[in-house]
């Protein structure tokens, strides 16, 4: 069998989604296709990060208008493409926005990787209010700054705690537990049962 026969008879991939398709029509390669198992996923890059979160609300063919989550993953010792759990990914983060679309009774994952060291993206609380306090939590967990924000400050932990909880390269905290009282007859049945 010949190269070209093996072209001729490899089938094509199926379509883009419509959501897909139309997003790759706005921005182009800019669009990163991660869809898996059936959730519409794309990665974007964070210098678009406004432009297709707006295209994302204000398009009158996606009309995505409702923001669910906006969090955070840190890959500091695993890298989701090789599986491998000795390394991380470069860039360190992705802010994950979860938006969905009640008039087309749907929903769609977008993906921003951020770098460690300029682990910043602007805000998205003037086009969705929820973000608000997603980003601010984003903001305490993880230490990721959304520019633009009307308050960024701390929403979980005080203002003067050290450090981002969510980071795998936060330490442990362990507490020894004290107990007050050791119940010496824990498998004995309980009086007056029979």
């Amino acid at each position: 069998m010949t190269d070209t026969n093996a072209a001729a008879s490899a089938p094509e991939p199926p379509p883009l989604h419509p959501t897909l398709a139309r997003l790759v029509d706005l921005f182009g390669d800019a669009i990163v296709d991660e869809t898996t198992h059936g959730q519409i996923t794309v990665r974007i890059p964070a210098e678009s990060a406004r432009e297709v979160l707006k295209a994302l609300r204000d398009d009158g063919t996606l009309r995505f208008t409702r923001l669910s989550d906006v969090t955070a993953v840190d890959y500091l010792s695993f890298d989701p493409v090789t599986t491998r759990r000795d390394l991380g990914r470069t860039p360190r983060f992705d802010v994950v926005y979860h938006l969905s679309s009640l008039a087309r009774n749907q929903r769609i994952r977008v993906k921003v990787a951020l770098p460690e060291d300029a682990a910043t993206i602007p805000s998205a609380v003037d086009l969705w209010p929820a973000a608000n306090w997603a980003e601010r939590e984003t903001y305490d967990m993880f230490g990721i700054t959304f520019a633009g924000h009307p308050q960024m400050t701390r929403i979980l932990t005080p203002e003067d705690w050290q450090g981002h909880p969510l980071r795998k390269d936060y330490p442990l905290i362990e507490e020894e537990i004290e107990f007050t009282t050791t119940q010496p007859t824990l498998n004995e049945p309980v009086r007056g049962a029979r």
